[in-house]
């Protein structure tokens, strides 16, 4: 994860860097968990998560930069959205800035794929 961050400099999007200082802000004061610890509730990689936004509603798999595919609904974590829900919880709510503005996502839905992350890619 600090690899992938390490490369928000060079991003152009303004609101993708945003997003991703944001995100590696909040990762200062996370706290580290083993994978078995971490509440089923709460999102990670591969995690199927639902939000909703007022009347607008989405669900998508947060998943590594590699394996994104918007066509598929796979948002990558370095996304604006991928970097809003990550470590967040069902029945929080994320206010976040995107390139429309700043929302507020209420998360109404967390789903853990089968497949975890082979944590070997992000190191």
């Amino acid at each position: 994860m600090k690899r992938l961050l390490n490369v928000t400099g060079y991003y152009k999007d303004e609101n993708t860097k945003v997003s991703l200082k944001k995100l590696s802000g909040e990762l200062t004061s996370a706290i580290i968990y083993d994978h078995e610890e971490i509440p089923a509730d709460v999102i990670r990689f591969n995690s199927v998560v639902t939000v909703e936004s007022g009347t607008w509603k989405t669900e998508f798999q947060l998943v590594i930069p590699t394996e994104r595919d918007i066509a598929a609904n796979k948002i990558s974590i370095l996304a604006p959205m991928g970097s809003a829900v990550m470590g967040y919880a069902e029945g929080d709510s994320v206010i976040w800035n995107f390139p429309n503005g700043t929302k507020e996502l209420k998360i109404t839905s967390v789903k853990q794929a089968e497949r975890p992350i082979d944590i070997d890619v992000l190191s």
